[in-house]
């Protein structure tokens, strides 16, 4: 067994879903299965049960399941030691579109006069993982919004914001005060990759897990990035939400949704990070 195949597992064995953790591990799903059923083959054990609609632990699978996440964390804080006292302290902040400049940039001037002498690494994540790759050890603490499945992790959140669907100018319903989500009803709505966390999915394409919004059509463009769902909104009339802070180019409009919950900016990493680092990221992003 190595790090990496265990990485591997504790996402599938999290996730219950192949798909799920492959876009969680910024990676294709045959590579991930083969990696998984030859660790099961080393073990000479069955790790997980396997059917059309997700995976399920064998206990086997859950006794692992314990002993990865003990083993990834010790390799996380063996790493950090290691990088302290050679003086290379460093910490990978994920963010999710904007999000580091929604939070400010006292933020970020609070951090270098606290902690000058660690490297912050800003690492940059698209719309199939809201949590920026906190679960896959690929960043260390996250701005990031609301709401996604925060099973394993713990979050606190900065600031709460409206959202509104996004529009062209031109759109019939474009110069309404507000709307309801039923308004939208035959709207084709932008889509997410397949295996995106349900949760965020379902609150960003309109209300349910396949994209769309009641009885919306779930037929439109997958998109990744801020910059992609305005430009299909643009060019093809498909709509979205997006919070009513975000500036939008010249031919948008965002209209309130009367009936959808405010998206919150949140501060976010790993329940069982204990590094003084992330917790110290943590309480000066919520200071004031």
């Amino acid at each position: 067994m190595d790090l990496r195949t265990l990485r591997y597992f504790v996402a599938v064995a999290e996730e219950l879903h192949f798909g799920r953790a492959a876009v969680r591990l910024r990676m294709t799903q045959p590579p991930l299965s083969r990696a998984v059923k030859q660790l099961e083959a080393d073990l000479g054990a069955v790790l997980l049960r396997r059917s059309a609609t997700g995976v399920a632990l064998t206990p086997a699978g859950t006794a692992l399941y314990e002993e990865a996440r003990a083993l990834l964390e010790q390799a996380g804080r063996a790493r950090q030691r290691v990088a302290a006292a050679a003086g290379e302290a460093t910490l990978t902040l994920g963010m999710l579109a904007d999000s580091a400049e929604q939070a400010g940039a006292r933020l970020a001037a609070a951090y270098r006069r606290r902690h000058h002498g660690v490297r912050v690494v800003v690492r940059e994540a698209d719309f199939a993982d809201p949590t920026t790759g906190l679960r896959a050890g690929l960043a260390d603490v996250a701005l990031t919004r609301t709401p996604f499945d925060e099973t394993g992790l713990t979050t606190r959140v900065l600031r709460s914001d409206p959202v509104g669907v996004v529009l062209r100018a031109d759109d019939p319903l474009a110069h309404h005060g507000a709307l309801p989500l039923d308004a939208l009803a035959d709207r084709t709505w932008f889509r997410l990759p397949e295996g995106t966390d349900p949760v965020w999915s379902a609150y960003w394409c309109g209300g349910t897990d396949e994209g769309r919004g009641a009885a919306g059509r779930g037929d439109g463009p997958v998109v990744r990035t801020v910059h992609e769902c305005l430009q299909a909104v643009l060019w093809s009339g498909t709509v979205g939400i997006a919070p009513l802070t975000h500036a939008l180019p010249e031919g948008l409009t965002a209209v309130p949704l009367l009936d959808v919950a405010p998206s919150s900016l949140v501060v976010a990493w790993n329940s069982a990070d204990a590094r003084p680092l992330v917790h110290s990221f943590v309480r000066l992003a919520t200071a004031g």
